[in-house]
């Protein structure tokens, strides 16, 4: 039986997230490290106002999920996978030594900012849920259009998934899903399109930013976020970085080969348990934790005890 340690991504923020981390000698030396690179006092980053930022909110998850992983590390607790969710994708790259905490700190402040760039207002994400993505694929096409595009984005669970776009193209989905029965039908606290043809070109700016960084082969497989297949080639990971920005998370599928590979342990880094909620879900055979809803004596517990 293994162990994987998934890293949750944009939608999980919350207030003081980097605050409430864990009183560790490995939590403090990455806030210490993350203040070095960024040039400022990364606490400033998880405000409400803060927050509001694409760049704030991506900085402060990869900060907490790092600083938790590092514990865990510190403690002797060491997974059999990595899998992180969008920008969670980073925090599971350092994780399993594909990319240095510095490297991804540049990376993903560069991400956050050309996502803000492109699309600065208007647009963002919705979800679906009690729908199978053909079903959202169809109500998509037949109402995405030039003037106000919508996509659907990442399949998070076989009844759940996100759509991308344009606020009015958004809404538009999420009525007709509504009057078609969907269980839920919401607008996310999402403020780019992600995951969809839309970003395309912020995919390709940061793959030319990735070119010039050190990617190596990870001590443990690295679960792709576009093709829901472990990785250990250093330039599969360096595109699958750049480009999940514009491709849909297949989340599903990615939890699932977890367990098709052994995983019935799955603990979630901070902050947030959205990824377990959704494990638990799906993945009936395994258990899943998070360190915020479980807190991180318990999951250290878990982890030692199941690995032992």
């Amino acid at each position: 039986m293994k162990l994987a340690f998934v890293f949750p991504g944009q939608g999980s923020q919350k207030n003081g997230m980097l605050h409430s981390l864990p009183d560790h000698p490995a939590a403090l030396e990455v806030l210490q490290e993350a203040k070095d690179v960024i040039g400022e006092n990364v606490l400033h980053l998880d405000t409400d106002k803060a927050l509001k930022s694409t760049v704030s909110v991506q900085l402060s998850l990869l900060i907490a999920s790092v600083a938790v992983s590092k514990t865990f590390k510190a403690e002797g607790v060491r997974p059999d996978f990595a899998a992180g969710h969008s920008a969670g994708a980073f925090g599971a790259a350092v994780m399993c030594g594909a990319m240095s905490f510095t490297d991804a700190l540049e990376i993903v402040k560069l991400r956050g900012e050309l996502m803000e760039q492109a699309f600065p207002s208007g647009y963002g994400m919705g979800v679906i849920t009690g729908f199978d993505a053909r079903t959202v694929y169809e109500i998509t096409a037949a109402i995405s259009s030039d003037e106000n595009p919508v996509y659907p984005s990442n399949i998070n669970a076989a009844d759940q998934v996100t759509i991308s776009g344009s606020i009015p193209g958004i809404k538009a989905v999420l009525d007709q899903a509504g009057q078609r029965g969907a269980r839920t039908a919401e607008l996310l606290n999402v403020s780019v399109p992600s995951h969809c043809p839309l970003l395309k070109s912020v995919g390709d700016s940061l793959y030319d930013k990735l070119a010039s960084v050190h990617i190596r082969a990870p001590f443990i497989p690295y679960a792709a976020n576009r093709t829901a297949r472990q990785l250990r080639d250093p330039e599969q990971i360096r595109e699958d970085l750049a480009y999940n920005v514009s491709h849909p998370v297949r989340w599903y599928e990615i939890s699932s080969l977890l367990c098709e590979h052994g995983t019935r342990l799955l603990i979630e880094m901070s902050p947030g348990n959205v990824l377990t909620t959704l494990n638990k879900r799906t993945l009936p055979g395994a258990r899943s934790v998070s360190v915020d809803e479980n807190g991180l004596d318990n999951c250290l517990f878990l982890a030692k005890r199941f690995c032992s």
